[in-house]
């Protein structure tokens, strides 16, 4: 395997393991950056994508209720016609 410089780490997993295992892997300290701003990203993209399958779960609960795509627009913010867009199945369209 060719080596690689210190600063610039292979992307293919086994390489880079077999990089970090080497005696070529010499961390720079001052290279190394906080990730705790992008493991709050990360959460924060998991939370919206938990609250849009509630949103979608609620949504078909109230037309289950019988409540028209009107109401449930008005609710999200949208017009009729997106909220049934985008929440309707095929053949409730």
């Amino acid at each position: 395997m060719p080596k690689m410089p210190k600063h610039i780490p292979p992307t293919d997993d086994e390489a880079l393991a077999s990089w970090v295992e080497s005696d070529d892997f010499d961390p720079n300290i001052d290279d190394f950056v906080d990730a705790a701003p992008l493991r709050r990203v990360s959460a924060a993209v998991e939370a919206v994508e938990r609250a849009d399958k509630q949103v979608a779960t609620e949504v078909a609960a109230a037309r289950d209720a019988g409540l028209s795509w009107t109401v449930i627009g008005a609710a999200l913010g949208v017009s009729r016609q997106a909220a049934r867009q985008r929440f309707a199945e095929p053949a409730r369209r």
